[in-house]
């Protein structure tokens, strides 16, 4: 900037375009500022496009802007990447039908890099099978692959992977060392589906939607905002529902992939009631942007329901505190 080569894209609301007070939050040694409309400095709204990225790619991008919106898990495996959907792009992208479900192994999108996220210490446990019994990291690679298959199904309802994936852990959790790896018992589940019952209610969302609000900080904690929902739901959300099997089924695959609760929570039971906590999750919000647009649901509101679960989830919650709170799944 100081040798006119990068120009800001618009005009800060106040002060400086780069931010370097000595009252920044920890650890940040600048910030850029915003418009008066709440953008970055840097966002050209003509063309969409950041003008630091567009001129000078991602090397110079501040640090939130390199990672956001990835969500990074970093073990002895490698690193790992899935989305946060509270960025609109991402949210979108669960709408996609050009390319099928599927872990992809070093996509462009994502070159080698130092991605911000949970780093399991190398001498750290691997996740927990349950309380009493570790995983290997062989055998976890497999069940997060045996979880995104699952909703990979072209039939299945996002409520019948959840069902489904219940079963496979209660049965993994039987698992005894001797006759058979871990992988081996995995990949010895039943092919099929578990046919569940469709939700027709809001009350066990609304439950788990009040367990993730617990794990917020008071501080940052949204007013409650409940009002008429589990009517609005039963009337504009429930009716619509399984038209978004595949959108809902893509979030749900992206929860399980990358999980930071394998690492935080204690079982393979406590993953899947995070899983079903995010759907719980979405379910409450697609309520509340049918009631506030008073319209069903629809492309336009589901991506906005994705937004404000993960909000809740990726940028509010504590994660440690969600995982605790899910690890009761496990008795």
């Amino acid at each position: 900037m100081a040798s006119g080569q990068l120009m800001a894209a618009a005009a800060p609301a106040e002060g400086d375009v780069v931010l370097m007070q000595d009252d920044l939050p920890e650890d940040a040694t600048a910030m850029v500022a915003r418009t008066s409309q709440g953008d970055c400095v840097f966002y050209h709204r003509g063309s969409g496009l950041c003008v630091v990225h567009r001129d000078f790619g991602d090397t110079l991008l501040p640090s939130t802007c390199r990672h956001f919106p990835r969500v990074a898990v970093r073990d002895q495996r490698g690193t790992f990447i899935s989305l946060t959907h509270y960025c609109p792009t991402a949210a979108a992208m669960l709408f996609r039908d050009d390319v099928p479900l599927a872990i992809v192994e070093a996509p462009p999108a994502f070159p080698p890099a130092a991605y911000d996220g949970l780093v399991v210490d190398p001498d750290a446990w691997p996740p927990l099978l349950h309380p009493q019994m570790l995983m290997d990291l062989d055998a976890y690679t497999a069940w997060e692959r045996h979880m995104v298959r699952r909703c990979a199904h072209p039939e299945a309802l996002p409520e019948d992977v959840l069902a489904t994936l219940a079963r496979d852990a209660q049965m993994l959790r039987t698992y005894t060392p001797g006759s058979r790896s871990l992988v081996d018992a995995i990949d010895s589940l039943p092919d099929d589906m578990v046919d569940a019952a469709p939700v027709r209610s809001l009350i066990d969302s609304l439950a788990r939607h009040a367990g993730v609000m617990a794990a917020v900080p008071e501080d940052f904690r949204p007013e409650p905002d409940e009002q008429g929902l589990p009517a609005v739901f039963e009337q504009l959300v429930s009716p619509e529902w399984n038209a978004w099997r595949a959108p809902l089924n893509r979030y749900l695959a992206a929860k399980a992939f990358a999980s930071w609760t394998a690492y935080q929570g204690r079982g393979v039971l406590t993953i899947v009631r995070g899983l079903e906590a995010a759907l719980g999750l979405v379910r409450v919000e697609a309520a509340r942007q049918c009631r506030d647009r008073n319209r069903p649901l629809d492309a336009e509101l589901l991506r906005e329901a994705f937004r404000a679960a993960d909000f809740l989830l990726n940028h509010l919650a504590v994660g440690e505190e969600l995982a605790e709170g899910w690890s009761k799944a496990e008795g």
